[in-house]
């Protein structure tokens, strides 16, 4: 396993060596409740302690700061613990700031099934009619790579991260951290490369999908991705705390300081300055909370969507790479389906550099939570240490999804 297998990955391997864990334990956590509507919703205090509880154990495995929202009927419940920065008592902000990753990807498909609902283009068009030459050579072939493909992860195409963070040290943060990229040199990236499998033969998680996507969008608009986004799902749903930084590799405040076991055995790097241009359509939102939690909602709502693209978004296949870790994860068009033993929640999980984000939404949006979290480890060594970061994380989604069921 490698970062460039997981940068921006929907389970991106994250944790810090145990022995370069940061010292957080003695740091309070705390939370607030704020009532949407009267009276209080039955579930208030189980889903309390369900977040807080899990946040304090990810504080207690190394996090350094984590920040957490769930949204039940009339009930908004905030969570935090560890600090904001390392050498500090600064509390994570209720409404911290943070690059969500591949949470991307739904606002991504969103777009592309509204401009299905709108007949502008159809899900088994072809990449080549959009985007001709773009995906050729080396065996790549346009022509036979679906819209639907690319959102679900069966284009078969090389995901680009892999050369982009294939040997990656602390010096090649700071040397590369304000590089920018553009679309077509990381899909060049890709198609270097010889194809995983052919078209709709298997399922194989890929960065590249999504930055063909938004080459898409852009090319049936006239606008970039990150506008068709802010005019169709920002605006609408008013939220204001979400953005695409474009080239500004900083976060807007209130946020927490972003860290990276780039190297392992190795001190813990601030990587909070980085030009996100390299993750695009694949990952490169900014956002808070409060406005994740609101977009799951109204997605799952029906708010965006119609209830023929809802159907499709929702029709899902195995995850096949991801069954290890996660087992009877299913992918529909840029959603997870996660089942838990009440049953299950949708998603879409997101990594990047020094940040990972977790979610979960009930089938109706009357439930989601969302957590982020500000340390990642990007290099192979701690793999054991990571997964059992990953089992906690989700397990706090579990028991919030779960609680008073």
């Amino acid at each position: 396993m490698n970062s460039g297998k997981f940068a921006l990955f929907a389970f991106a391997m994250i944790g810090c060596a145990a022995e370069n864990v940061p010292d957080v334990t003695d740091q309070s956590s705390s939370e607030r409740v704020s009532a949407l509507g009267q009276p209080a919703g039955p579930n208030r205090d189980l889903l309390r302690t369900a977040l807080q509880d899990g946040l304090d154990k990810l504080r207690a495995d190394g996090v350094v700061g984590t920040v957490g929202r769930v949204v039940d009927g009339r009930d908004a419940i905030d969570a935090r613990s560890g600090v904001a920065r390392l050498g500090t008592k600064l509390p994570v902000a209720f409404e911290s700031e943070f690059r969500m990753g591949s949470n991307t990807k739904t606002f991504v498909a969103v777009v592309i099934l509204q401009l299905v609902d709108e007949g502008k283009l159809r899900l088994d068009d072809t990449v080549e009619r959009w985007l001709p030459g773009v995906v050729s050579g080396n065996g790549n072939d346009g022509a036979k790579i679906t819209i639907r493909n690319l959102l679900q992860h069966t284009s078969g195409l090389y995901n680009y991260t892999g050369d982009l963070f294939a040997v990656f040290s602390i010096e090649d943060y700071y040397a590369q951290r304000f590089h920018h990229y553009e679309p077509e040199q990381l899909v060049a990236m890709a198609v270097s490369h010889a194809p995983n499998f052919a078209p709709g033969t298997n399922w194989s998680y890929s960065n590249t999908n999504y930055i063909l996507a938004g080459m898409i969008i852009e090319k049936i608009t006239g606008h970039d991705w990150a506008s068709e986004v802010r005019s169709r799902i920002l605006a609408p749903l008013r939220l204001v705390h979400t953005l695409e930084p474009g080239d500004w590799p900083d976060l807007p405040a209130p946020h927490a300081e972003g860290y990276s076991e780039i190297e392992a055995g190795k001190p813990l790097v601030d990587v909070t300055l980085y030009n996100h241009t390299w993750g695009g359509a694949a990952g490169s939102l900014i956002s808070t909370t409060a406005d994740l939690t609101r977009f799951w909602r109204a997605l799952q709502a029906g708010q965006l969507l119609s209830a023929a693209r809802m159907a499709e978004m929702h029709t899902t296949i195995p995850a096949t790479e991801l069954q290890a870790a996660v087992p009877g994860i299913r992918d529909g068009l840029g959603i997870f389906w996660t089942p838990t033993r009440c049953g299950g929640y949708w998603n879409h999980l997101g990594d990047t550099f020094g940040f990972s984000t977790r979610n979960g939404v009930n089938d109706d949006g009357s439930r989601a939570v969302v957590i982020s979290q500000s340390t990642s480890i990007d290099n192979a060594e701690n793999e054991a240490v990571a997964l059992q970061w990953i089992n906690d994380d989700l397990q706090t989604v579990e028991n919030v999804m779960c609680a008073g069921k």
